[in-house]
């Protein structure tokens, strides 16, 4: 095994459909590679594969040791890709050291951790018994850890391999939940003598919802609203934004009825100079853009769409704290994912929030509540996941700690991550469980361009095997 057969058998994974929700294809994939290998598999009534190793000549006496991944991705692509995530392999490129996918994501997150996975069962690593765990659905609401049953893995310990920083180990992670706001409205006629005009925002660098939120990247759904309250007079008639709950939104557009069309046309061009000054350093390429659209036949009643574009404004976005014990880390934050048109008479807004102390995920949550319930909308939420807490005597801390020290001569960095990991519900599940969580580093995840950074899948790979090598 070396980091030349993990990136063999990533690139078989880029071939393969696997949206959150549709990882069939995936999870036949785990079964047959299993069978191949003539290596044990089982899959549960959700989808979630195990497939199991057998202890190496000399390791029986070793603690069965879990390796975890999820078989899903973010299916995110750049404005008028015609890429079809449903049945097209995910074109990538290789630039400057970089494993890169110019229109679409990647799917590193967590193919990578897949492939690592793959690459050990078929090595002659000499290993204690392994277990390798592929859940489903991790993307949008951690649906596989949810649904694991008691006694469906037997090892205490597990490393995580869904992280994006090498030479970073995460012992920690925030919880979250899904907080979505639906706006009823009626069709109202279009006012004669307005003109219909599709304003735009696009070109927004977007990103991960917790690894990325505190980097002040442009929101285009909540300016967009921002523009639109600024606004004296208009009519409403279609609005959509963003995307995946956990992306930060990248493009925006409404079509709405004006009645000066060039008043408003110089409006959009002064407040796209006024955005390019603001976000030069972190969304050089957002464009605000204007131009004629199709008259439609009716429009969102004006007292549903002010609240609508109220809301979208008011509600908070971003980091709520910073951590007090880990300097540097977010505690809590949200994020306004998307606004839809999802149904004739109805508008839904999706977001999420996080956070690594629960009382605070409770508080913002209600926070991102009470915002649009004074709106006037009906508002709901998903099955909130936990969050992780550090555990600094951790054993699996202690062997990779050292593997790394042994290996590369520098100390590892030992952090806590924004971001959610299924690790919080494993211990939900099987209290006492030792993990870890490490990979190869990754870039602009869960937004187009994503890409791997080569030499250090060189070095994860090298740690993984050493860490596994060695634990006892």
């Amino acid at each position: 095994m070396d980091a030349n057969s993990v990136l063999r058998i990533f690139r078989e994974i880029t071939t393969i459909p696997r949206e959150s929700g549709h990882e069939g294809p995936m999870t036949a994939y785990l079964q047959a590679y299993a069978a191949r290998l003539g290596l044990p598999c089982k899959t549960d009534k959700t989808g979630n594969v195990l497939i199991t190793k057998p202890a190496a000549p000399g390791k029986e006496q070793v603690p069965t040791l879990v390796l975890q991944a999820h078989q899903d991705m973010v299916c995110e692509k750049v404005a008028g890709s015609a890429h079809d995530f449903s049945k097209d392999p995910i074109r990538f490129e290789i630039r400057d050291g970089w494993m890169v996918a110019p229109e679409t994501t990647l799917g590193a997150d967590d193919g990578i951790g897949i492939a690592a996975c793959l690459a050990l069962l078929e090595s002659d690593v000499p290993a204690g018994k392994l277990e390798c765990l592929f859940t489903i659905s991790e993307e949008t609401g951690m649906d596989g850890a949810m649904a694991l049953e008691s006694g469906f893995f037997s090892g205490k310990t597990l490393i995580n391999l869904d992280s994006e920083d090498e030479g970073q180990l995460f012992v920690g992670c925030a919880g979250g939940v899904t907080t979505y706001a639906r706006f009823n409205y009626k069709e109202e006629q279009p006012r004669a003598d307005f003109q219909a005009l599709e304003f735009s925002l696009s070109g927004g660098i977007g990103g991960h919802s917790g690894d990325d939120i505190n980097k002040g990247r442009a929101n285009t759904v909540q300016l967009l609203a921002r523009f639109l309250y600024s606004q004296p007079l208009w009519q409403l008639a279609c609005i959509d934004g963003g995307g995946k709950h956990n992306a930060i939104a990248r493009d925006a557009r409404a079509t709405v009825l004006v009645a000066d069309a060039g008043a408003f046309s110089e409006e959009v061009a002064a407040f796209g100079r006024a955005l390019s000054a603001e976000y030069a350093v972190t969304d050089p390429g957002l464009v605000a853009a204007v131009r004629p659209a199709a008259r439609p036949q009716s429009v969102i009643d004006t007292d549903t769409a002010r609240r609508l574009v109220s809301a979208l404004l008011g509600v908070h976005h971003g980091v709520l704290a910073m951590s007090q014990d880990i300097p540097g880390l977010v505690e809590t934050s949200s994020n306004l994912a998307s606004v839809k048109m999802t149904a004739p008479g109805t508008i839904e807004v999706c977001t999420s929030q996080r956070s690594s102390v629960e009382s605070a995920k409770r508080h913002i949550a209600d926070k991102v509540e009470a915002t649009f319930r004074l709106a006037g909308a009906e508002t709901r939420r998903s099955d909130p996941y936990p969050g992780w807490k550090p555990d600094m005597n951790s054993h699996i801390l202690a062997v990779s700690r050292e593997s790394y020290v042994r290996l590369f001569g520098v100390e590892p960095e030992i952090k806590a991550i924004h971001a959610g990991l299924e690790c919080g519900l494993f211990l939900e599940k099987f209290p006492g469980l030792d993990m870890i969580s490490f990979g190869p580093t990754l870039r602009g995840v869960h937004a187009p361009g994503e890409r791997l950074d080569l030499a250090s899948n060189e070095k994860f790979v090298a740690h993984l095997i050493d860490v596994v090598s060695h634990f006892q």
